[in-house]
């Protein structure tokens, strides 16, 4: 009785060659469904990081307008936020604290750009490739762009 106990379980010790195929073959459908939509999350966090940086920079600016009249010009940036211009126009009622704590950076690390043109304020990120070439996500699209 004991050896018959002992030969069925060598017969059942082990996984077929066949078993071990479906089962790889299952892992790998389910790795080609699965990882490009795990993949692309970090992108549509940058994507949402980006917009709400530009939200909080633009009530920042929106304060400074109140509290003094104008936006800061292009050549004062958003430094103009953190650190009191001394260039010209210069605030009269600039917040002692600021209005920012520090300028952010956008996700892939660059600054924000910041233009102002006749009060027309546009501020922005060139995106994943850091460089201008229609990719920019703005303060004028950034309901458009979905991430």
């Amino acid at each position: 009785m004991k050896i018959i106990q002992s030969k069925r379980y060598v017969a059942m010790r082990g996984f077929t060659l066949i078993e071990v195929m479906v089962v790889v073959v299952i892992l790998g459908i389910l790795a080609a469904i699965i990882v490009p939509k795990i993949m692309s999350r970090p992108e549509q966090a940058r994507m949402v990081k980006v917009k709400q940086d530009i939200l909080a920079v633009q009530s920042a600016l929106d304060l400074y307008k109140l509290d003094n009249s104008f936006y800061p010009s292009t050549d004062q940036g958003l430094r103009a936020l953190v650190v009191k211009p001394t260039t010209s126009p210069v605030p009269r009622n600039w917040k002692s604290d600021g209005y920012l704590r520090e300028i952010p950076l956008d996700p892939w690390g660059e600054p924000y750009q910041y233009l102002n043109d006749n009060e027309q304020i546009r501020i922005f990120s060139y995106g994943p490739k850091g460089k201008e070439g229609g990719a920019e996500i703005g303060n004028w699209n950034a309901d458009e762009s979905s991430g």
